[in-house]
This record gives C-alpha cells, structure tokens and sequence, in this order.
C-alpha cells in the first residue's frame, strides 16, 4: 500500500475510548490490551487508547503499551482544550497526557458558540484562545497533533464564521489533522457532503492539515456520512468496530472499511488484513461481552446466508446473483439456511458443508426435504440448529453412528421458596447403554436441565473421556401455541461447545423437559461426531 497514494485513507479507531462510552459496556486493562493488539494485526494505522489522567485504568494502559509498544500502529491519547484563563503549561490534564508517551495526540475543541457560551461559560476569544495555546504546547513538547473540531455540522450550521474560526486557530497552532465531527449525530449525509466540500475549498491547499470525519449514528446515517465527508476529500475516517459508542453509536468501521475499499478504490488496509475482518470483529465483541449482531452488514454470520430456494439455487450457480461482494473478502463465508423455505437447493448446499455430497437424483435428498417440512411444521427449527439438521441428514443416510442409547430418565425437582431461603435444586437419574454395557447414574443440578446433563456426562464420560471438554453455553425456550396454556408446544434451543467449536440443537415437545432431553441428547451426540471427524479413529473405551 503507497501511503502517498491519493486514494489512500487513513483509519482512526476510538473503540477503546468512544467505543466503551456504549450503555452496558465495560473493559479491564487486559481487555483494552487484547483489543489494541488485535486491531494492530488488523493493520489499523490509528487506535485511540482512552483519556490519561481521566480514570486510573486508562493511565495504566499508556504505561503498559510503553512497556510492550504495538507492532504497526499509532497509539493515540485524547483530551480536550485546556480550561479557561490557565495556561497549558499549567494544566494537569495535559501533563498526563504527555506522561502517556505517545507520539500522537487527539485534541477536542468547541466548534459551536452555544457550547463555548453555555457549557464552558466562558468567551468565544478565550475559547480560541485555548485551541491555539493547547495546540501550540503540546507541540513544543514534540507531539503531533490531531484536532477534533467537535460539533463541527451544528457550529458551521449556526455560526459559519466562528466555526471557521476555530479551523483557523488549530491550523495556526500546527494541528496536521482537522477532524470534523457530527457529536450529536443529526446531520444528513447530504449536509455532511455539502459542508465537507465548502471546508476543504477554504482550508484545503498545500500547506494546511489534511481533513478528517468523526460520525455519530443518531439519525442511522452514520456510515453513509463518513463515505460522503470521504468523497469530499476527506482522508481521515473516525469510527469504531461493530459501531459501539454512545447512545446510538458511532460509524461502524466494519461496515466502512469494506465499503471504501471493495466498493470505492480507497486503500484503508492491506488485502490479507481485510480478510480478518469478520473474526475481529467477533473476537471484540466477546471481549467486551455483547453478543455479536448476527445480521450485522459483512460481518454478521447472517450476511451472507441464502434461506430461499430460489436464492439458493441461483447463488449455487454464480454468488453474484445475491452477494454483492465475495463473503471472503472481509473474512466471512456463505450459509445455506434450512427452513420450511428450502428447496431441494438447500438441502443439497447445506450438505455439502456437512462433508455430504448429494444430489437431486438421489431419493435420499427428497426425502430429507419432505422430512425437514413435516418436523418445521410442527415446531422445530433447524435454521438455529444446524447440528440437528446434521444428524437428520444422517439419520435418512443411513449413517448415523449409535453412541449411546438412552433407556430412560427421571427428574425430581426440590422447590423451597422463602424469604431467607431459595432452592431449586434437582434430581436426575439416567440409564444408558454404551457399547452393550448399562449405566445408571444420577446427578444433582440447579434446576432440571442442569441435573439432566450432568446425569447424561457422569454416565458417558468413562466411555468418551472427550465429553469432559464439552460445556452447555445457552439455554432457549419457546412457547410456540400460547393459547394452548399448560399444554402448549415448547421449543428448546442449546447451545453447546468445546475448546474449539459452538452447536446448537432443538427438541420439540409438549412436555419441556422432554424437549429439553431431545436437545441436550443431541447437542452430546453432535458433540462426538465433531471429535470423531478430528480423530482417525473414535472407540469407546471399557468403563473404569
């Protein structure tokens, strides 16, 4: 990649101190660490680290990279302007930063009068007065300076000249980045576009900073305005992975990366790193706690999951027909999605992925099709349990492998409800034949479910030592006939993993532990056949 190049961008990811600003979303150090590292490898050139001196933890995390600095990219410190009538030399808030050791720093500065006037009480002469004196030391003390004009669209939209005037100020101070930002995410990319283009023709020669764009998700625009400030000259693009930030977000660099590069010429990161793109996006998303947005654009495991026949059919031929990039690029595959929808496509496709190959002269293949109808019609759902579809698949094959057989089981419940005491313990006892031999065994759990599969790993684990790796993840139920009451159908989901893999199978059944018997049964079988497809060779070994 020419770093000279004119369709090159640069990508600024504030994650790390925007990004944790998301209601319910909270880091340690080691999670900053890990995600700092992580976007390093995915060849972010700028990653936002957080505000020293602002909290304890974010000091830590400047003295921590000081120690083992990142490979590639730029770790960037943020503050705001120093106060009113103090000098930056005085200011604690910027000794801290310079404690933080980086070469780069982000500076925010009041681009909107109403902000200067109301909420920092003080003159629209001192507030440029504090851009210019903030900039000007942190320069002399060999920093770079990145200014984020904040409430640039509102400032510019209420009072054009004063907004300028803060440009003016940064520049005159040595700022080499202008960053424009829609802080309260109002603006319309229209909006963005038109004021973008106005700001690079006023500031834009040779000589001045190179403009940025920092785009917030209020109005739902977010990545759209981002790629109309870029296409109006803006080179550096603010954002966050998986669009976390405050209150509605900020612009999705997942969405936006791909965007520029695959869609608009720009060159954001290198080929192979854009092909990490989906398992970072992933792996940040688990270190932070949220779950992943499954139809999230380019990364979501839905992205690009074809559930119609029709669909199927044509994207088996040529994946241009319903893929407007190739899902590898960004480091995502295709799904063929089985449903009541599918056609003889479907299940074809979705064998294949299963390292079963059909197709539509084999009877086997309707056969499956006719049987996955008939048990979606009576409740199951198979687009979240692929492993059941798996063992179905194999079960019409002819080659489903008997681990165990289940001969029976009982589940006794303990309900004590008081105000000093709650327990919900239970009871589960089970018998089983593994390799001709009985088992009967019984286990305790907090609550049935749990009982019942701990009963089920007790009585199989001296068989298949492997099940000891295996943990049950997730838990769903549900009512599928509500207005059937105590005897409505019930839909259970599990998820189960082991160090490496994630399942998930369904059981149906008027009775809720019957179904969950079904999942949980399956999610163990599914299990060992995993093991077994790593393994040359699976036998159960004697009981000890």
């Amino acid at each position: 990649m020419n770093a000279n190049s004119s369709n090159r961008l640069w990508i600024y990811d504030t994650t790390l101190r925007d990004g944790t600003q998301r209601e319910g979303l909270s880091v340690s150090i080691e999670d900053k660490l890990r995600i700092a590292r992580r976007l390093d490898q995915l060849g972010i050139p700028f990653i936002e680290g957080g505000w020293p001196g602002a909290n304890p933890k974010d000091v830590q995390f400047f003295w921590q990279l000081q120690e083992e600095p990142l490979q590639q990219a730029e770790i960037v410190a943020f503050c705001s302007t120093r106060r009113p009538h103090i000098s930056a030399a005085e200011d604690p808030l910027l000794q801290a930063i310079l404690s933080a050791g980086t070469r780069w720093v982000t500076i925010f500065g009041k681009s909107w009068d109403l902000h200067v006037t109301e909420g920092l009480k003080t003159s629209l002469e001192e507030n440029l007065a504090m851009i210019q004196d903030t900039i000007e030391y942190l320069r002399s003390q060999g920093r770079r300076v990145i200014y984020d004009a904040e409430h640039w669209f509102d400032g510019f939209k209420y009072n054009r000249e004063y907004a300028l005037e803060t440009l003016h100020a940064a520049i005159a101070a040595g700022a080499e980045w202008l960053v424009l930002c829609d802080t309260n995410g109002g603006t319309l990319p229209h909006e963005v576009g038109s004021v973008v283009k106005e700001v690079v023709a006023v500031v834009g020669d040779q000589n001045s900073p190179q403009i940025g764009i920092h785009t917030h998700n209020d109005s739902d625009t977010a990545v759209a305005n981002a790629i109309a400030g870029v296409l109006e000259g803006a080179r550096m693009v603010q954002g966050t992975m998986n669009g976390y930030g405050e209150r509605c977000g900020n612009a999705n660099l997942c969405s936006l990366i791909p965007n520029l590069q695959l869609k608009l010429g720009y060159s954001c990161i290198e080929t192979e790193q854009l092909a990490q793109l989906a398992q970072t996006s992933r792996l940040i998303s688990e270190v932070v706690n949220l779950a992943p947005d499954d139809h999230a654009p380019f990364v979501g495991r839905s992205a690009f999951a074809h559930k119609g026949g029709i669909h199927v059919s044509a994207v088996e031929r040529n994946p241009l027909t319903y893929e407007h990039v190739q899902p590898e690029q960004v480091g995502n595959s295709r799904r063929i999605v089985i449903s009541d929808q599918a056609g003889l496509s479907n299940v074809i496709a979705k064998a294949r992925t299963f390292g079963i190959e059909l197709d539509k002269q084999n009877p086997a293949a309707r056969q499956i099709l006719q049987h996955l109808k008939k048990l979606e019609s009576e409740g199951y759902q198979f687009e979240a349990a692929e492993a059941s579809f798996d063992l179905l698949m194999r079960e019409a094959l002819g080659k489903r492998q008997q681990f165990f057989t289940i001969k029976g089981f009982q589940v006794h419940c303990d309900l004590v409800s008081r105000i000093e005491q709650q327990n919900n313990s239970a009871l589960a006892t089970v018998k089983v034949t593994v390799n001709g031999q009985d088992i009967l065994e019984a286990a305790e759990g907090n609550g049935p479910v749990a009982a019942l599969d701990e009963a089920l790993r007790k009585a199989l684990v001296n068989f298949y030592p492997q099940i000891a790796e295996f943990e049950l993840s997730d838990y769903k139920v549900r009512i599928l006939d509500e207005h059937s009451g105590t005897s409505a159908k019930t839909r259970v989901l599990v998820e189960s993993r082991n160090n490496h893999q994630r399942w998930t199978t369904v059981g149906v059944s008027t009775n809720i532990l019957a179904a969950s018997y079904q999942a949980v049964v399956e999610g163990l079988e599914y299990g060992l056949l995993l093991h077994l497809s790593t393994e040359a060779v699976l036998q159960p070994i004697a009981s000890l």
